[in-house]
């Protein structure tokens, strides 16, 4: 229990949440309760705390628990040497830090033979420890007392050697030395990076891309995360070398003013044997750990924007439960056309080739119509892949028009990771009698009709809105996107009847067995009619019930509420407001007027709270509301198809399609995303993008420069630009 509450208390410190929030949270995490569970449905218990500084409490709650595990495991093992002193115990149990912590166990960890092991046996540990009481006398005469040619000790230098290297050991083993370097380390040390040994500077120059790296050098704490990331990707390809290190003699003056007393020969000898410390084992070790330490900042900082980005295109605005035609565009294997009703069900698809090198217009043309008229297709999402463009133009040009006579939208869209997707087993159990083209062309469609339940197929990683992704600590990134994944989903709410076993397994309290379990349900089953009849799928006992359940919409069901978000938990309550005023609980739904007359305060409970009752009463205004933004349509340039058809200081619309940590990149449709570097994103100063643009945003982009050859474009987002 004091260890539980040390924990609690730490975690209350470092976020700054109150001891009694960290606590109640604590406890429904042990409970089994998800973050969006939490955040929606125990306002109340957690004081009203965000997904965000749940996560934020979890996460610290892990990173102590492991620190407290592996406090247990370092007093045992130092216990079990029976070299434990309780002055020794009273400074592991006050190590705040797992690096502090192994500082101290340092001397004690069971390590392989050193130098200094071996001086240890040859009998020279007291001659070490003579000299560095650094007394007054000569330890060269010191050392005569120590020759034992049975020991290996043939003469004083041997015996020398030897005690200097059980000092360099010791020096390099002392935790307030490692203390004051690291903090050296961490304010003064320079990255730097040059070309590793064997590569042509000459030739990196010229063809690689890190040819900007070939010679760097800046404070290692200020380096932005993307720099770092390309540093540590330069060095694990052996293009580079790198180091993060402090000045040399900064670093010796340091250790030495530490170890050294006076200026005795026992003091200078301590001085030398310091310097082989730093040299040998300090710099090497506080080096690694800095670069760890930089990597994992790193990490983190790519991490948020790739989950931020994620963020954005998973909340991106759904075109709707509309029947859509999605073209994935080809050229000498044509252009794949299928027809998707308004569930995003596969009701046709053929392929037609109105693009070079074939250019069947007329027979493409009559196609489209007449598929767009036998399906009453809404809109018609595009593939922005090679031909995109061109097929894009080729649709509009039809001049397309639904039942109502209005212009049938042609939209673009991203179709990053659809390939992956149309080969893998989900799609193949989804579409086991069509091939990739016909399953990808499908996705395309569907991302239109509603990003989210789509995207959520695809692992994030091929989406392509992320920074070094596969460089950085893929149990970080796993936990940043599943939480992302999970956040997203369950805020707009899942259609219990319609979502896919992948969609479902994002929902509070759904594994992917039981997700499965109820996709298989409904198909012995048929369509649920209501949330409790969840309790008869196989598995789905009271815990996952009571988490999933808000979570879940059932549109056209017998009660109202389950269409929206309020919990089953709570039906009581509205059926009392509904029979205080004399009603039922849809006509409470569907008249503003009789929601006014409802007084919150009379439903106060002990285990509700106001926060609760609001949030009732705004489901009953708009139940099952999306909070993703209405759908616009958004179209490129005319007669800009190609990176040639750029020219210097054209004002372009476009779409974001990544942000990172030095800008933003915009598609402007010719095939190429250009780079608005974070310097032209504002005539103001930004710190980070993220807070100027996000992924899918449409955005005005002036061209600064073009490298044909190179396929890059640089692209500008400030008004001065124009």
């Amino acid at each position: 229990m004091a260890t539980a509450k040390k924990i609690l208390d730490r975690v209350a410190r470092e976020t700054g949440i109150a001891a009694s929030q960290v606590a109640a949270t604590a406890v429904l995490l042990d409970e089994g309760a998800t973050v969006p569970f939490i955040a929606r449905y125990r306002k109340e218990r957690t004081g009203g705390l965000e997904d965000v500084q749940i996560i934020a409490i979890r996460d610290w709650i892990q990173r102590l628990t492991e620190l407290e595990d592996r406090r247990t495991v370092v007093l045992d093992s130092i216990r079990d040497q029976e070299k434990l002193t309780p002055e020794l115990e009273a400074q592991i149990m006050a190590a705040e830090s797992m690096a502090v912590l192994e500082d101290i166990y340092l001397p004690y960890r069971p390590k392989r033979r050193t130098r200094a092991t071996i001086a240890r046996e040859r009998g020279l540990e007291p001659l070490a420890e003579q000299i560095y009481a650094q007394g007054s006398g000569d330890p060269q005469q010191w050392a005569e007392a120590f020759v034992n040619p049975e020991l290996e000790v043939p003469d004083p230098e041997a015996a020398l050697q030897g005690a200097a290297d059980i000092i360099a050991e010791r020096i390099s083993e002392d935790a307030g030395v490692r203390a004051s370097l690291r903090m050296l380390f961490s304010e003064k040390a320079r990255l730097c990076s040059v070309p590793a040994k064997g590569q042509d500077p000459e030739k990196l120059k010229k063809d690689s891309k890190f040819a900007d790296w070939l010679d760097w050098d800046e404070q290692a704490e200020q380096a932005p995360s993307h720099r770092i990331l390309a540093l540590l990707r330069g060095r694990s390809e052996g293009v580079l070398s790198i180091h993060a290190l402090p000045p040399e003699d900064m670093a010796l003056e340091r250790l030495q003013q530490r170890v050294v007393r006076g200026n005795t020969p026992a003091a200078r000898f301590v001085a030398g044997a310091a310097e082989d410390a730093y040299g040998r084992l300090l710099r090497p070790s506080l080096e690694n750990e800095l670069l760890g330490q930089l990597k994992l900042r790193a990490d983190e900082a790519a991490v948020g924007v790739f989950t931020e980005n994620l963020r954005e295109l998973l909340m991106a605005a759904p075109f709707g439960r509309r029947p859509v035609l999605a073209l994935d565009p080809g050229l000498r294997t044509g252009c794949k056309l299928v027809c998707l009703d308004a569930q995003g069900a596969l009701v046709h698809n053929t392929t037609i080739f109105p693009l070079p090198p074939r250019k069947q217009i007329a027979e493409s043309s009559r196609t489209l119509i007449e598929l767009c008229d036998r399906y009453a297709i809404a809109a018609i999402a595009v593939g922005n892949g090679t031909g995109g463009r061109e097929a894009a133009d080729f649709v509009r040009s039809l001049g397309l028009q639904n039942s109502d006579g209005m212009p049938i939208p042609v939209e673009m869209v991203n179709e990053s990771g659809a390939s992956i997707y149309s080969a893998s087993q989900t799609a193949r159990e989804e579409f086991p009698d069509h091939d990739v083209t016909v399953r990808g062309a499908v996705s395309i469609g569907r991302r239109l009709q509603d990003p989210m339940s789509e995207l959520i197929k695809i692992d994030p990683k091929s989406i392509g809105v992320g920074q070094y992704q596969h460089d950085v600590d893929q149990k970080l990134l796993k936990t940043g996107l599943d939480d992302v994944v999970v956040g997203c989903v369950n805020a707009v709410g899942v259609e219990l009847n319609m979502a896919g076993r992948e969609l479902l397994r994002a929902v509070s309290g759904i594994s992917d067995k039981l997700a499965r379990n109820i996709v298989d349900y409904r198909a012995e089953h048929g369509a649920l009619g209501s949330r409790a009849e969840l309790k008869k799928v196989s598995g789905l006992g009271p815990k996952a019930f009571e988490q999933c359940a808000g979570f879940l919409r059932i549109s056209g069901a017998k009660n109202p509420l389950d269409a929206s978000a309020v919990h089953p938990e709570s039906y009581s309550i509205v059926k009392q407001m509904a029979a205080d005023l004399g009603c039922s609980v849809r006509d409470l739904m569907q008249d503003a007027g009789l929601r006014k007359r409802i007084e919150l305060k009379r439903y106060l409970s002990d285990s509700v709270g106001m926060p609760t009752l609001k949030d009732i009463l705004a489901e009953l205004e708009k139940p099952g509301r999306d909070p993703r933004e209405g759908f616009e349509e958004f179209r490129f340039a005319d007669g800009v198809n190609q990176i040639s058809d750029l020219r210097e200081h054209m004002l372009l619309p476009g779409v974001v399609t990544n942000v990172t940590a030095f800008g933003a990149f915009v598609d402007i449709g010719v095939h190429q995303d250009g780079l608005v570097h974070i310097s032209r994103l504002a005539d103001e100063f930004v710190r980070d993008p993220a807070q100027v643009v996000k992924v899918g945003q449409k955005v005005q982009v002036t061209v600064l420069d073009v490298d044909t050859a190179r396929k890059r474009i640089s692209l500008s987002m400030r008004p001065s630009d124009r």
